[in-house]
């Protein structure tokens, strides 16, 4: 296995174990621990995208990473879940 599907798959993971999250609803969708692994997956898939050179989910991830932090940093004071 490759670095690059290293770095994929820990970022996958983080993505789906937030999906995961929500869906069982330990976390809320609107709250920091849910955006902040969404931007923390969503750019590492974006890192690996970019080593392997397959710039349609760069850029893909690169949007949904930008949408997650800005939904990280208008969260309300207060709401981790």
């Amino acid at each position: 296995m490759k670095t690059s599907d290293i770095i994929a798959s820990i970022g996958v993971i983080i993505l789906l174990i937030a999906f995961l999250l929500n869906m069982y609803k330990k976390v809320s969708a609107q709250g920091r621990i849910y955006t902040g692994m969404n931007f923390l997956g969503a750019g590492i898939c974006c890192f690996s995208s970019y080593l392997i050179d397959f710039y349609p989910f760069v850029v893909l991830e690169g949007v949904w990473g930008a949408f997650a932090l800005y939904s990280f940093l208008n969260v309300p004071r207060g709401t981790s879940k």
